[in-house]
């Protein structure tokens, strides 16, 4: 409505030029135009600035306040889809955006906490655009759409969605990195302590059923079975990012029903606390370095966003940001699984389990610093489903297309294989999509 409006108004404008010249004698030299020019101009500027105004105010009745650029500076944002100090996902990326300021000259930082997936978070990243931002990081999977669609409205302004699989090579960009290799290694923790104690039976909680999700717990299950081949593997939806009510009860679900570890894949650190309420059993926390803190919880695969959010504001700035898929391997520490990162101790869950197992661990943690494991080998065949069937032939091995997405893939970016299907030691259907 608003674009019919300017249109409207444009249009009478230029008509009453046209009458009111029309009905004149004829003069003596041609009249000027320039006045009626800059009455559209005017009309224009102010629809835009009443644009901008409704934008904002749809964000504040949101309950959220949207920072100011600062001219001269570059201006660096990131959007969150919960509290900046959830204690997971969310607060590993405001850690990250003021890394960037710390470690940058010329460097405006900001952050929009608690926006929600889809016509909120367009809303936000518009109003970051028109205030002034150059550079504007989205930190969850549901605001790719209305991403996109705000960054083909900015075409100087940069846009980077963390996770999700779409790009436009132009102004919109995909970052993830390969948490798959922190998760398999994390799988292999699970199915020895499960193993050294005399279970059978670990946990997951998915969050969503998008690939993202299919890909982490499969890569879980492909650990455990590296550990404890006899070693179950069960699974509950949550259907949330972050609920730390919704999270304990998924994980009291799991270690009712007999998982003797459970490990999540939403914020907060439910299953460590669930864990530290019964007898012998463990937690596997994720996203946040900070979240793995009590016995009760083996290790933490978590995200180091900083040097990576640089990486990509120095190549903006630069102009040679590619803005396609953008996905960071795990050899440079953008993800790091806790107890085995430089500075770190072993939980203890993790130092007591037998010696072989560890150092089997250690081995593959070796290997990932030294470049000569990584997500690929994750996904190397032979990979058999639940049903018996053969995903990927032995030596064959998935593409990025088929870790990103489920078959057939995209137009350009097709999947042989895909992320639909269940490593064979999961117990649980398969989701409906």
């Amino acid at each position: 409505m608003r674009k019919k409006s300017l249109w409207l108004v444009i249009s009478l404008v230029l008509i009453s030029a046209f009458v009111f010249t029309a009905c004149q004698p004829a003069p003596t030299e041609e009249a000027p135009m320039a006045e009626e020019a800059e009455e559209v101009e005017e009309v224009m500027e102010e629809e835009a600035e009443v644009e901008e105004a409704e934008e904002e105010e749809a964000a504040s009745d949101g309950g959220l306040q949207i920072p100011d650029a600062e001219e001269g500076m570059f201006n660096v944002a990131v959007v969150m889809l919960s509290n900046h100090d959830d204690g997971g996902w969310s607060q590993a990326q405001w850690e990250g955006i003021n890394y960037v300021q710390d470690n940058m000259d010329g460097v405006h930082t900001a952050y929009v906490e608690l926006v929600a997936e889809g016509a909120d978070s367009e809303q936000v990243f518009r109003a970051l655009a028109r205030k002034g931002f150059d550079l504007i990081f989205g930190g969850s999977f549901g605001y790719m759409d209305p991403m996109l669609v705000v960054a083909d409205e900015f075409p100087n302004v940069g846009f980077v969605h963390i996770s999700g699989y779409k790009f436009n090579g132009e102004n919109f960009g995909n970052l993830f990195g390969e948490m798959e290799v922190m998760k398999y290694v994390a799988g292999m923790i699970a199915g020895s302590r499960a193993k050294a104690d005399g279970a059978n039976r670990v946990g997951g909680m998915a969050t969503f059923p998008i690939p993202e999700e299919l890909r982490l717990f499969n890569a879980y299950a492909l650990g455990v079975a590296e550990t404890c081949p006899d070693c179950e593997v069960d699974i509950r939806w949550i259907f949330t990012w972050h609920d730390p009510i919704v999270e304990r009860e998924g994980a009291d679900s799991l270690f009712d029903a007999g998982s003797h570890v459970v490990m999540t894949g939403a914020d907060t650190p439910a299953s460590a606390l669930a864990a530290a309420d019964r007898e012998g059993v463990y937690g596997i926390t994720y996203d946040w370095v900070g979240s793995c803190t009590i016995d009760e919880c083996l290790t933490a695969p978590y995200w180091v966003w900083g040097p990576e959010f640089v990486r990509i504001a120095e190549e903006v700035q630069a102009g040679t940001y590619p803005y396609m898929a953008d996905y960071f391997g795990a050899a440079n520490g953008g993800v790091a699984l806790y107890g085995f990162m430089e500075g770190q101790e072993l939980q203890p869950g993790v130092a007591s389990l037998p010696a072989d197992d560890l150092a089997a661990i250690q081995a593959v943690m070796d290997s990932v610093a030294a470049g000569e494991f990584d997500r690929f080998d994750v996904f190397a065949g032979p990979i058999v489903d639940i049903d018996g069937n053969v995903v990927v032939p032995d030596g064959e091995r998935m593409t990025q297309a088929d870790i990103d997405q489920f078959a057939p893939g995209a137009p350009g970016f097709e999947a042989t294989y895909g992320m639909y299907w269940w490593n064979e030691n999961i117990i649980a259907d398969l989701p409906d999509l």
